[in-house]
Order: C-alpha cells, then sequence, then structure tokens
C-alpha cells in the first residue's frame, strides 16, 4: 500500500480554519517526519517539521498523535502551520492578494532526525501533498470603495444582507490589508478594510489623524443596503487600535470594539476631532533601554504619565480614550491591555516585527504569520451587533 497524506475536509479551506491532517499507508510504528512549506507572494520560504511515529496499524493522525520534536512537541493538529518560521529573520507573512490562496505544501519523510533549519535533508520523501488555504469563502464578494474621501475594500457574505457592520483597520505601515476583512465576511458580516493613510491619494504619513475621515467611512457603512445598523462594530490593531478607541470614543453609533495590542492614548501622532485635539504622549528618549533577547530586541521606553495627559481644545476630564464611553478591553482580545501604557511603546517595534510574542488562538501560537484565526471572537461581536 502506498503512503499518502490526507487533508480533510478535501475542499476549499480558509486560512482561519483547521484541518485534519492524516497519513495512511506507512509500516507499523515506523518513524516519520513531516515536513510543511509554503512560499509568500514576495517568494519567501516558510518552514516546519515534526517528528512522529505511526500506530501498530500503520496509520498516522495528527489529531490523535503527539509530536516527538521538532519545530514543535505534543499534541497540536495544526502544529505544522502556526508554527511556519521564515528563513529569513523576523520576515513577516501578509497576504496582500486575497483572491488567490497560499499553497502549503506538505510531505513525509522517512525517518527522524531533521538536519539544520527545519530541513530532514537526505531523508527519502514518501508522499507529498498540496493543500490550498483561501482568505475569501466560496461566494464572498469583493467591492473596492472610492466614495468620496474613503479609501477601502468592503467584503460581503454570499447570500444577500442586511448583515451586521464592521470597520477594520490595521496598524504601522498603512496601506490597505484585506485578509481580515475577508475572512469575517465568511462567516456573516459585512466588512470594510478601511484604509487611513499610505495608500492612493491619502496622506503618505500619520503624523495627524482626523477622527471625521473615519465618521464617513462609518456613515458609508452604516447607510450601504447590506449592512444592518444603527451599530457597527470596529476591528482595529495597533495603531488601527489606539485609532479604533479615539473613534469608539468622539463617534456614537459603534457598538461593539475588538481592539488588539493598541495604546490606550495617542502616539506618534496627534488625533483631532471638530474643536477638540488630543496631542500624542511624549517619549523620555534619555530613558530609553535595549536589550537583545532570543527573540529580538526589546526596547523599555518611558513616557509621560498618563495622569498628566490632557485633550487640548474644549474642556474635558478624561486622560485616554476609554473613559469617554464604556468601552471594553479584553485580555483576550487584547494582549497588551495587561500592561501599563509605557510598555506597550517599548513593545511595539519588537511586537510587530516578532509577532510570536503576540497570543494567538491555540493552533497559531507561535506562528510568525500575522495571518490569526477571526473564530476566535467573531460569534460574540456578531451576538453584540445583532442585540443593537
Amino acid at each position: 500500500m502506498a503512503v499518502r497524506v490526507v487533508v480533510e475536509p478535501a475542499g476549499r479551506v480558509c486560512w482561519d480554519e483547521p484541518v485534519r491532517i492524516a497519513v495512511h499507508g506507512l509500516a507499523p510504528e515506523q518513524p516519520v517526519a513531516l515536513r510543511a512549506s509554503l512560499r509568500d507572494e514576495k517568494g519567501a520560504l516558510f518552514r516546519a517539521h515534526a517528528r512522529y511515529r505511526a500506530d501498530a496499524r500503520g496509520q498516522l493522525d495528527l489529531q490523535r498523535a503527539p509530536a516527538l520534536g521538532g519545530s514543535f512537541a505534543g499534541l497540536e493538529p495544526m502544529g505544522l502551520v502556526w508554527a511556519l518560521q521564515p528563513d529569513r529573520p523576523f520576515w513577516r507573512l501578509l497576504k496582500r492578494d486575497v483572491q488567490t490562496p497560499l499553497l502549503l505544501e506538505l510531505e513525509v519523510l522517512d525517518g527522524h532526525e531533521p538536519a539544520g533549519f527545519g530541513e530532514p535533508e537526505g531523508a527519502r520523501v514518501l508522499a507529498r501533498a498540496v493543500h490550498e488555504r483561501h482568505f475569501m469563502a466560496a461566494g464572498v464578494r469583493r467591492v473596492p470603495v472610492r466614495e468620496g474621501r474613503v479609501r477601502a475594500t468592503l467584503f460581503l457574505p454570499p447570500e444577500p444582507g442586511p448583515y451586521p457592520g464592521i470597520v477594520d483597520l490595521f496598524g504601522v505601515g498603512g496601506g490597505l490589508l484585506e485578509y481580515r476583512a475577508s475572512l469575517l465576511a465568511g462567516k456573516g458580516f459585512a466588512v470594510m478594510a478601511l484604509a487611513y493613510y499610505n495608500y492612493d491619494d491619502l496622506p503618505k504619513v500619520m503624523d495627524t489623524m482626523h477622527v471625521e475621515y473615519f465618521e464617513e467611512a462609518l456613515n458609508f457603512l452604516r447607510n450601504h443596503p447590506e449592512v444592518k445598523g444603527p451599530g457597527i462594530g470596529l476591528l482595529g490593531n495597533s495603531k488601527g487600535g489606539e485609532l479604533g478607541l479615539a473613534v469608539t470614543s468622539f463617534l456614537k453609533g459603534v457598538t461593539a470594539a475588538v481592539i488588539i495590542n493598541g495604546s490606550v492614548a495617542a502616539v506618534g501622532g496627534t488625533i483631532h476631532y471638530k474643536d477638540e485635539s488630543v496631542p500624542p504622549v511624549s517619549l523620555l528618549r534619555n530613558r530609553v533601554k535595549v536589550r537583545m533577547t532570543t527573540t529580538g530586541r526589546v526596547s523599555s521606553m518611558q513616557m509621560r504619565p498618563l495622569s498628566a495627559w490632557r485633550p487640548m481644545g474644549r474642556q474635558s476630564p478624561r486622560s485616554s480614550f476609554t473613559l469617554r464611553q464604556g468601552t471594553i478591553l479584553s485580555l483576550l482580545t487584547s494582549p497588551c491591555a495587561g500592561l501599563a501604557c509605557t510598555s506597550w511603546l517599548g513593545l511595539i517595534s519588537c511586537l510587530e516585527e516578532n509577532p510570536r510574542l503576540m497570543q494567538w488562538p491555540k493552533w497559531m501560537r507561535g506562528s510568525n504569520s500575522r495571518l490569526s484565526s477571526t473564530n476566535i471572537w467573531a460569534g460574540r461581536v456578531k451576538g453584540i451587533l445583532q442585540k443593537k
């Protein structure tokens, strides 16, 4: 019986969906190594491997068999995905064209011992399979948006709405990243991936942000015929999380917000809304301390205490975005919510380049990919929006 790799389900699978990986046709208790590899859109190679032993019937099921070592150990059915590491240090796995899948190659190699960085060189390849991981569920609609000042892409589920609406904001670097919005649309949301700088005719830098731009985007989404209003959800990470808190603070109609690694204060630029300005917290550059770790460089930076920080313009007692409205940060979805804001700026450069420091869903944990699971909070947000 020939050795073969089986991936289930065999049909179209999205990036944030787990699969069952099994190997059939091995000898009883045969030692093998499984290797996974993929190339991103720029040709960078990501790899992971693990050692296993087949059962008495010559079967290997990653949902039942623990890895004996390699890129990970223990019972990790999706370990070959979340443990993918780039050949280039600190290289991020990003998907910019969500209309094409990433191709994950799975190989079964005879024997246990790898050589070098995740590379069981010299081992005989017993079986090979290619698994496609998509970023748009079947039938999801992608609609470019260029309305007034708004530059975005709207993703809609296959069937006519209305659906709960979400605005999706990414962080430093700008541009228009769509992979999170495209995945969420497959779960029953109308999601608008919103660019706010360094894209098309938008500003090239983020030293000044105007909440009116986000207000225009929210109004566009709220008035869309396939969006169920009046409440809109907001999802933001890093700088997008910081801006998400500002938008939630200043504007009405945001009824659910998921903030991932976002600061509770303005960092790196002033935020304006009408006659009110929120100046950035200041950095004490002479107090910067840098140390090297096994995962990358960590900077410890002290800033002015938040108690000394106030918006400029009309009188306001708040010292952070979260005091204006009842915004709730969850430690599950906001890994830095338990840290002081002074730690956030010190960690952000490392987190941006080394996502292993960030908390992911279990099967994605440790991944150098920012293509994280959308399943962990999607159901809860949908319930909140549907109640409004």
